[in-house]
């Protein structure tokens, strides 16, 4: 793997990491406290093309490889998580799955307002009885003439309070199996539609998160992502390719937490010199950093495989799973670190402490991406 970055990648870097700088990080804490959405910060990210980065240019998007995306969410994530998942789920799950499954009217209808960032897309697979269980699905669609009639309740939809469109997972028989589930485009305008609570939540709480409710919701036929009865493999295939977004997401926490603790530990003074000068304090910087660039390293063999057209699965699974954690054990050492002010919200490492924690629970949990490995690593021994 060429580890060399090109002038196209350097610059995408480079203008996250000025903008989230600029704009993001002044913005950051006060975002945190409120559980505000921020609505002026997303539609510059738009402006600039972070939220359609890898969407091709024929549908309005900039045409960055994988490669490119990594290093963008990473430097956004670094200052704020909450922007980090919503560029994510715009990028990798709602633009993605679009351009891989849709038609030429539905992306000229939704994709490209939503690679510009005109319009924010959402990602609903998740329902109050089935998270890992993504076949469990009761939200159903029935075929009414030429249009699909939808009841049921989805939840823990990352941006569903502020979407226009939302690719919702249905099943056309609750009783049945993943052959009968499918994904709609959903137009969050049309009556039948409507929002649930806003979810109070640890952590990216700036990232607006409810439930939607269906309530004989119709949709035309044509609204279908995919052929009949491919929802299961639509939601997996676009979930591969969102995992390599949280495992971005999970370095920049993870690197911003680093970043304070190798600062505080030279700031601050006990038993007579730096506390960095202590070998207690100097070993976590060291296994912090070790992990951080193994994350690093994983996710961008995923982001390569993808950008080679290969299949990518197990790589996106691994980077997902190893970020995560590595990101949770980083923060948890930069409190440590600061001691009592870790604690102290006067300090941004509570903020990367409570970031971190959802990284090992969405777009599959860190037992689930185990499972997906395992399964390739067993078939691969037969």
């Amino acid at each position: 793997m060429d580890l060399e970055l090109n002038d196209q990648q350097r610059m995408i870097r480079d203008l996250a990491r000025d903008f989230a700088e600029g704009e993001i990080a002044p913005i950051a804490a006060r975002i945190d406290e409120t559980g505000e959405f921020p609505y002026d910060t997303v539609k510059k990210m738009g402006a600039l093309g972070l939220m359609g980065l890898t969407t091709s240019e024929e549908w309005g998007g900039v045409g960055a490889d994988a490669v490119s995306y990594v290093l963008a969410m990473e430097e956004i994530s670094r200052v704020c998580a909450s922007h980090g998942v919503i560029m994510s789920v715009n990028n990798s799950l709602v633009c993605y799955g679009l351009e891989k499954y849709g038609t030429d009217e539905q992306r000229r209808e939704w994709l490209v307002p939503l690679a510009s960032g005109e319009k924010i897309g959402a990602y609903s697979l998740t329902e109050p009885q089935s998270g890992s269980d993504a076949a469990n699905m009761l939200t159903t669609a029935v075929q009414d003439g030429d249009e699909f009639v939808i009841n049921g309740r989805k939840s823990w939809v990352t941006s569903g309070p502020v979407a226009d469109t939302v690719l919702t997972f249905v099943t056309t028989d609750p009783k049945g199996d993943h052959n009968d589930t499918m994904c709609v485009l959903v137009d969050a305008s049309k009556p039948g539609f409507s929002r649930g609570k806003k979810e109070p939540k640890l952590g990216i709480r700036a990232s607006a998160t409810c439930e939607l409710l269906f309530e004989d919701y119709r949709t035309p036929v044509s609204s279908r992502l995919g052929e009949e009865g491919s929802g299961f493999k639509v939601a997996m295939s676009i979930l591969d390719a969102g995992r390599i977004g949280i495992a971005s997401q999970s370095l920049g926490i993870a690197r911003a937490a680093l970043e304070a603790s190798a600062t505080y530990a030279q700031e601050r003074f006990a038993f007579g010199k730096r506390i960095a000068d202590h070998q207690a304090i100097s070993f976590m910087l060291a296994d912090m950093a070790t992990r951080l660039d193994a994350a690093r390293l994983l996710t961008l063999r995923a982001a390569v495989k993808k950008d080679r057209g290969e299949r990518y699965t197990q790589e996106a699974s691994m980077a997902k799973l190893y970020a995560s954690e590595a990101s949770n054990y980083i923060a948890n050492k930069a409190v440590q670190i600061h001691g009592g002010m870790g604690y102290s919200k006067e300090f941004p490492v509570e903020r990367y402490f409570r970031d971190a924690r959802i990284t090992e629970i969405y777009e599959g949990t860190s037992e689930i991406q185990r499972m997906v490995i395992a399964r390739n690593v067993l078939r691969a021994a037969r």
